[in-house]
């Protein structure tokens, strides 16, 4: 298990920053991640690669000549923000673009995305190589579904050296794509990882077997089983393998055995001895194998098989010159062109200047009550939520939404003190949720909260009309980017009975209520958390709880509880609008500071310490 550590809360950051000390040489320290220590000279592709905290050396540890220019370092196993990624990405950027490349999930994929939507909005070019290597978590059939495993060093690799040899954009990400279609990881486990602070694995398996195709972060895999002696685990491993060899591939492959924590190097050694002859007598060349850690899984014991087939364009890039704190390959300082010494700004923002009309301001102590009032709930329901997502997933749900209103609260309250308007109030929550929580739901709520809050703007209190854009923004963004449809057993399902109901009441005059906001608000409520406690009876259709999605039947789906809940609370504060100030336009600014004070004592409590990480 993980002794050391003082505040399990704080192990990703202090690690980071340990790693990042250690190695000043080489890296530097920047607002979410890390980026090498030296910019080039001219403009070269900036390769980030990024994911959760717990992988080492994958991804900060791949820094360096050769392999990344940057990292984007999220909180144990769980997704960095796109915030995380859009600041390590103007940090390594150089004027030939970016390229982000990362495992196949979830909240990675909504992340990056996001920092991909605001680099490109800023001019700057950026794309994506997603890795989807693991051959337990799809049928062939299915390849682009696949989860990202050790995969990820090769892919990395090749992409590096790609870009250090002067590619531009779009040949990196060719040949990044390239490679992860000829590469194909198969792993096991024998024994959970435990998180810093946690007094239990994170899944355990019983004694004297292993969990075959099982995620590093402890996913399903494809069966549990008892542990076989070495040359049959070697067996099994390269007979999954060859079994997906890429049509037209040839005999040449790039090998990697690779220890996911735990496991020793002897060990490795002893079951390369069982898998090497057998490539080899399949008629394969091995090109420069590695047999190490490369991307674990914080102390898991367990191992994993990577091959990647190589052609004439990706051989010499396998083969290329690296120097990183965590892999040496031959001598890069002879291949790597010349770079500066100088140190630029880190990429995280400047503080807003905000342009608001005083009744926004006075809307905006709503705001800053209604996310009050939703934080109580929240820390009243966490252990109730966490234990609904524990039937069929991770048991995070709780943890995260606290963690993600905590922060949106606390971001709400310093924007209203600097003068925001309800618009900016809601879009700075969005993003400290964004950037805290973790997870895909994490990733959502923040970006319907910055859609809700543009929808409003920062001039006027909003009428009906306004509120019901505001919520179609927000249900829309959310079901932009999560794809997600009615019946998915998703927060989905009770935010758009809501949003529907919503929409229709007010266009039907709310019954002819003297507050038809309130009266719609009140009732699509109801009809909302009926809608949540509904989804008890479905299977999930999508995400972390998609593969037990039987030991999901008759739980409510914690989402969609959490957003029933939420805009439950919210909507005394949001449906009540506020008059127009009677002092004149060019008065002194008076309601922020009010506003800060709206939120009531509650926002200003502190969260309940958890362990660091969950999966995301």
């Amino acid at each position: 298990m993980t002794r050391i550590f003082n505040d399990p809360s704080d192990f990703a950051e202090e690690a980071l920053a340990g790693f990042c000390d250690v190695h000043a040489d080489l890296v530097r320290q920047v607002t979410g991640g890390a980026v090498r220590r030296r910019r080039p000279a001219k403009p070269k592709v900036a390769v980030l690669a990024g994911g959760g905290s717990g992988h080492y050396p994958a991804f900060a540890g791949l820094i360096g000549t050769g392999m990344a220019d940057g990292a984007v370092v999220g909180n144990i196993f769980t997704s960095p923000s796109a915030q995380q990624a859009y600041a390590v990405a103007k940090a390594a950027e150089s004027g030939a673009g970016v390229v982000f490349t990362y495992g196949n999930y979830a909240g990675d994929v909504l992340n990056f995305g996001m920092a991909s939507e605001r680099l490109a909005s800023e001019g700057i070019q950026v794309e994506n190589v997603l890795v989807t290597d693991d051959v337990a978590s799809a049928p062939p059939s299915e390849s682009e579904k696949r989860r990202g495993i050790a995969g990820d060093f090769t892919v990395f690799k090749i992409m590096g050296a790609a870009a250090e040899a002067g590619a531009d954009l779009a040949d990196v990400v060719r040949l990044g794509r390239k490679a992860n279609s000829l590469t194909r990881t198969i792993g096991s486990a024998f024994h959970g990882c435990t998180f810093p602070g946690a007094e239990t694995p994170l899944f355990t398996l019983k004694d004297r077997q292993m969990g075959l195709g099982l995620g590093i972060h402890g996913e399903p895999g494809l069966f549990d089983t008892e542990l076989p002696p070495a040359k049959e685990l070697g067996q099994e491993f390269v007979a999954r393998l060859l079994a997906e060899t890429p049509h037209g591939a040839g005999d040449r492959i790039a090998v990697i055995l690779n220890g996911l924590g735990s496991t020793k190097h002897e060990e490795l050694f002893v079951l390369w001895l069982s898998i090497a002859p057998l490539l080899r007598a399949a008629g394969y060349t091995l090109v420069m194998p590695e047999v190490g850690e490369l991307v674990t899984s914080l102390d898991m014991s367990g191992v994993s098989l990577t091959i990647t087939w190589l052609d004439d364009e990706l051989e010499p890039l396998w083969t290329a010159p690296a120097e990183t704190p965590a892999y040496r390959r031959g001598n890069a300082a002879l291949q790597a062109g010349a770079a500066s010494a100088e140190e630029e700004p880190d990429g995280a923002a400047a503080p807003d200047a905000f342009d608001a009309t005083e009744e926004s301001r006075g809307y905006a102590a709503n705001c800053l009550a209604a996310l009050a009032a939703a934080r109580d709930s929240l820390h009243g329901a966490e252990a109730r939520l966490g234990d609904m997502d524990a039937v069929a997933g991770d048991g995070d749900h709780g943890r995260g939404m606290v963690r993600g209103i905590d922060a949106a609260t606390a971001a709400a309250q310093d924007a209203a003190a600097r003068g925001a308007g309800a618009g900016a109030v809601l879009a700075a929550a969005g993003d400290a949720w964004a950037d805290k929580a973790g997870g895909t739901s994490g990733v959502l709520w923040g970006a319907g909260l910055r859609s809700f809050g543009e929808a409003l703007g920062n001039q006027l209190s909003p009428g009906p009309s306004e509120l019901a854009a505001a919520v179609s923004a927000f249900a829309a963004r959310i079901t932009g980017l999560g794809k997600a449809e009615i019946g998915d057993k998703t927060m989905v399902d009770s935010l758009l009975p809501f949003a529907e109901t919503f929409s229709r009441l007010l266009a039907d005059g709310a019954r002819h209520s003297d507050r038809p906001a309130a009266a719609a608000w009140a009732e699509a409520a109801a009809v909302s958390t009926a809608a949540a406690e509904a989804t008890a009876s479905l299977r999930p259709l999508k995400g972390r709880a998609r593969p037990l999605a039987e030991k999901s039947v008759g739980t409510a789906d914690p989402g969609a509880t959490s957003l029933a809940m939420i805009f439950t609370v919210m909507g005394p504060h949001l449906a009540t609008p506020v008059a127009a100030p009677a002092t004149a336009p060019d008065a002194p600014p008076a309601a922020a500071p009010a506003a800060a004070e709206a939120a009531g004592p509650a926002a200003h409590g502190t969260a309940t310490r958890q362990p660091a990480g969950t999966p995301s």
